[in-house]
């Protein structure tokens, strides 16, 4: 489980002009004074919606005197960005949050990150590999801390595939005779769910299908949100939705969670992280799911579904212990064991650093799965990531976009939308916008 892959890379040095990184610092600013005047131990406040993360605060508090960590849970996706950016404008954001790779470059162009290079630069490059690295360093400075990795993976119903006569789908023309196959066989019941309202999930499987969202052209941005593969994604899923053949509940929602309790849903297209929620929203169907690789074009391949690392948020006066708190989070091997240790909210996340991978592997019950090994196979599908995925300077906008498009039109829309929010954006943030 030691396994890393060179599909993370971006192209960071020349990104870094683009996002304007080179000519300021941006949240450079936030003097470290952590040594509290009245000897009390310094307290830091984290945000984050990330499974495990009660468990982890407890677990530190225990073991460090001189830092205490408050937590509190945000919401994910771009309410919870907004957030976070509304609370550093406010002057009231967290010392520590959980930021996923696609929005690194946002929050850095817009000055809302500290830059951690004094305090997490050397650990940066000696405890992740470089393809990690580079998802969070641009400009020679570091400006947060990777957790970890988020390759797409099939989560399926073993007992109901069984039932309905129903193969694990390889490629994506299997998985929609899958489809067909159940609705004919019963109409109150569907293969999967490709919810409107999750981007992140549409960008990786345009990402897996060969799109690339954002590139560099010398120092301009060159977005592609609407690129030919990506259009292959959408026109595939409006073309199912419309042939009635997968339901749309809300990512996670209670809907869609029932949904698959009862069996009206057979499977659904998750990553990594996805077992660990299973087992809370779903505690009665243990030894009745099992993983996949996801369906394919023909050739084996995956895309990056989330993926997080931790930050200083601007306006932070502890940068030098929430600095220490991330560490402790990333490459800790108490750190990773007391993220799995939460009963209640239990975590599946791969770890970045391919040595803390064992341990959460090790912590990990795979019990619910039948005893399926499912970091293996995560490990696994680190390998068919994809290179050359870039993301954006105003990524959370674009998903904001193309989620209301999509919503009312559909995914074809959606990203129509979302390209034009991304050439808007890179304009009005003052970037170049390649011709």
């Amino acid at each position: 489980m030691t396994r890393t892959s060179r599909s993370f890379r971006m192209t960071a040095t020349v990104a870094v002009a683009a996002l304007g990184l080179l000519a300021t610092a941006c949240g450079s600013g936030g003097d470290s004074t952590d040594t509290a005047s009245d000897g009390k131990p310094v307290t830091l406040n984290y945000w984050t919606w990330t499974l495990g993360a009660k468990s982890t605060v407890e677990a530190f508090n225990r073991t460090h005197k001189d830092i205490k960590v408050k937590f509190s849970e945000i919401p994910s996706g771009t309410e919870g960005y907004s957030k976070l950016a509304n609370a550093v404008k406010a002057g009231n954001a967290p010392d520590v949050a959980t930021i996923e790779y696609q929005m690194v470059p946002e929050f850095a162009s817009q000055g809302n990150l500290i830059d951690l290079s004094e305090y997490a630069g050397e650990t940066v490059k000696t405890k992740f590999p470089q393809s990690i690295q580079d998802l969070v360093t641009f400009g020679g400075k570091t400006w947060t801390v990777p957790y970890d990795a988020a390759p797409q993976m099939y989560y399926y119903r073993t007992d109901l595939f069984e039932k309905y006569g129903i193969e694990v789908p390889g490629t994506w023309d299997e998985f929609k005779t899958a489809a067909e196959k159940v609705k004919k066989k019963d109409k109150d019941v569907r293969l999967a769910s490709m919810p409107k309202s999750d981007p992140a999930l549409l960008a990786a499987l345009a990402w897996q299908a060969g799109g690339k969202w954002f590139s560099i052209d010398g120092d301009a941005w060159k977005p592609g949100v609407d690129d030919a593969a990506t259009n292959k994604v959408a026109t595939y899923w409006d073309g199912l939705i419309k042939d009635d053949l997968v339901q749309t509940f809300t990512g996670w929602s209670p809907e869609e969670t029932k949904a698959r309790a009862s069996g009206k849903t057979l499977s659904f297209l998750g990553a990594s992280w996805s077992a660990g929620g299973m087992k809370t929203s779903m505690p009665d169907l243990s030894g009745k799911w099992a993983a996949a690789p996801m369906p394919n074009w023909g050739t084996a391949a995956g895309g990056n579904y989330g993926g997080t690392s931790y930050g200083v948020l601007k306006g932070s006066e502890h940068t030098e212990a929430a600095t220490e708190f991330i560490t402790w989070l990333t490459t800790n091997k108490a750190g990773v064991e007391a993220r799995l240790a939460d009963l209640e909210s239990p975590s599946s996340a791969l770890p970045a650093n391919p040595e803390m991978r064992e341990v959460a592997a090790a912590k990990f019950d795979t019990g619910y799965f039948n005893g399926q090994d499912i970091y293996q196979l995560a490990s696994e599908q680190v390998d068919a990531i994809v290179p050359g995925w870039t993301w954006g300077p105003n990524q959370m906008d674009v998903y904001t976009a193309i989620q209301d498009e999509t919503a009312k039109s559909g995914f074809t829309q959606g990203i129509r939308a979302g390209q034009e929010k991304a050439e808007k954006g890179i304009t009005e943030r003052g970037l170049e916008l390649a011709k």
